[in-house]
């Protein structure tokens, strides 16, 4: 593995007003409702698969959807040059969608395997050969069981606020305790947002509990809470090479962990400064950024240009002269803060505060 690097980036924040607004990912889209074994998916489909290469699929966390969850980060400027190489699918949990119906008494909402194990059949019959995947919290759980289980039809994986474990004993009392004097807003509001941010950034806690609050139907969100809540433990093992690299029961394609230094998930991946529990939404240009050396080191991209992020970083070098406050990060794998890419057999995922860049 190479030496680790950390470089600092500067970028002025969106609003979210200006992200939510105008969506450019909404031009040109199809939207399906697919059966499958485990109920019926709705996804949103933008542009079309190509043969040659795989498509971007997204999956959303709890109290989300695609369009509160990805908006921000697909329709930032840097993201357009990718978006222009590759198809999207945007999945949304049942029930989970605008203008969603709530679902009748004695609907058995599908747990996270069977989440998992509904997205083939999605990709088949839109004729999606391979995907890169990306997820947040519950969508990156289930995207990770979609390539443990289907490792042929994932090439690559980006994982934001990923918790590979199950709720242990002490997590378990907890939940309990709070779910009796809390309501379900206040408890997913709490997954999302430190404590920190839940009583200094008002503007996006406004909005975000606005949203869990009311565009979702609160029944249909308890049901994919409880999903999330009663997940298993990703099985995943360490390889050792030479001894059982394959034969080892883990990822077989490169994977990205993206989590906020602030975000109650970061004990379980890695961190991203000046950031909390949305990177996708509060730093659409690091991670557009981070995505697009991601694709271009699986060899998609070769020739894309620089985000606008490396730009202003390289000016700025380039008019001091000097190479103070920045450091080299090898030409091979360039990745913003707090950006992991984890070798194309990830052994586990690192509990450690890696701020630096992890490459391999």
């Amino acid at each position: 593995m190479e030496e680790l690097h950390d470089v600092q980036l500067t970028e002025i924040k969106p609003l979210l007003t200006g992200q939510n607004g105008s969506n450019l990912q909404d031009f040109d889209c199809q939207e399906h409702d697919v059966e499958t074994s485990h109920g019926v998916l709705h996804v949103t489909m933008r542009g079309v698969a190509r043969g040659n290469r795989p498509t971007i699929l997204t999956f959303h966390d709890i109290g989300l959807n695609h369009k509160s969850c990805f908006n921000s980060l697909f329709n930032y400027e840097d993201m357009q040059e990718v978006t222009q190489h590759f198809s999207v699918l945007h999945v949304d949990a049942p029930g989970q969608q605008e203008n969603a119906a709530v679902f009748p008494t004695g609907y058995q909402y599908p747990n996270m395997d069977e989440l998992a194990e509904m997205l083939p059949s999605v990709l088949t019959q839109l004729q999606v050969k391979s995907v890169i995947g990306i997820g947040v919290g519950a969508g990156a759980c289930i995207l990770t069981k979609l390539a443990l289980t289907q490792p042929s039809l994932v090439e690559g994986l980006v994982l934001i606020n990923i918790d590979p474990c199950a709720k242990g004993w002490v997590d378990w009392a907890a939940s309990k305790l709070s779910g009796w004097t809390s309501n379900l807003v206040d408890i997913i509001m709490a997954h999302h947002f430190s404590t920190d941010e839940l009583t200094e950034n008002k503007e996006i806690i406004q909005t975000y509990r606005l949203h869990i609050s009311q565009d979702i139907p609160q029944e249909n969100l308890a049901m994919f809470y409880n999903s999330y809540d009663s997940r298993t433990e990703l099985q995943m093992e360490r390889p050792v090479l030479g001894l059982n690299e394959n034969t080892v029961h883990t990822l077989r394609c490169p994977a990205l962990l993206v989590v906020g230094d602030t975000s109650p998930a970061v004990d379980a991946v890695v961190s991203m400064a000046d950031c909390g529990g949305l990177p996708q939404v509060v730093q659409p240009g690091k991670l557009a950024e981070a995505f697009k050396y991601f694709v271009q080191g699986m060899g998609y991209m070769p020739t894309a240009g620089m985000t606008r992020l490396v730009r202003s970083r390289t000016h700025s070098a380039s008019s001091v002269g000097s190479t103070e406050g920045v450091r080299n990060r090898g030409a091979t794998n360039p990745l913003p803060e707090g950006a992991a890419s984890l070798p194309a057999r990830p052994s586990s995922f690192e509990t450690e505060d890696l701020r630096p860049v992890c490459s391999s």
